[in-house]
């Protein structure tokens, strides 16, 4: 099993160091190793589990899911729903931005229509935020 730095690691997981730093200190990924000169060291495991959580976060997990998504990745007795749940749910979450962004595209979209965009000074836009 290969050992590498913080910053070997970080480049092999796609995240900055200073994410690396944070997630092991707040205990979402294992605390790393440390070499006999006190530098942090990762193994393969450790950097799959940081790719792993990128992922996730990608995703828009939050650090708590990630955590609760982590656990089932190690856990060989997980079942599949358990992760369906978490995953649907978050699933739910995009689905109800989705929503929200398209009714808000809607309205600034007739808004801008609505606008001559002349050079006088009568503007819906202006009008609604009012």
């Amino acid at each position: 099993m290969d050992f590498v730095n913080i910053s070997a690691a970080s480049k092999a997981a796609g995240l900055p160091v200073k994410t690396v730093r944070y997630y092991a200190d707040i205990g979402l990924v294992d605390a790393p190793s440390r070499s006999s000169a006190g530098y942090r060291t990762y193994d393969d495991v450790a950097v799959r589990k940081l790719v792993f959580v990128r992922r996730s976060r990608a995703f828009g997990f939050s650090i708590e899911e990630c955590r609760e998504l982590l656990g089932l990745y190690q856990n060989q007795d997980r079942t599949s729903s358990e992760v369906k749940r978490i995953a649907s749910k978050r699933l739910e979450e995009i689905e109800e931005k989705q929503r929200e962004l398209q009714s808000l595209h809607d309205e600034l979209a007739h808004l801008v229509t609505s606008c001559r965009g002349d050079d006088m000074p009568d503007c819906p836009i202006i009008d609604y935020l009012g």
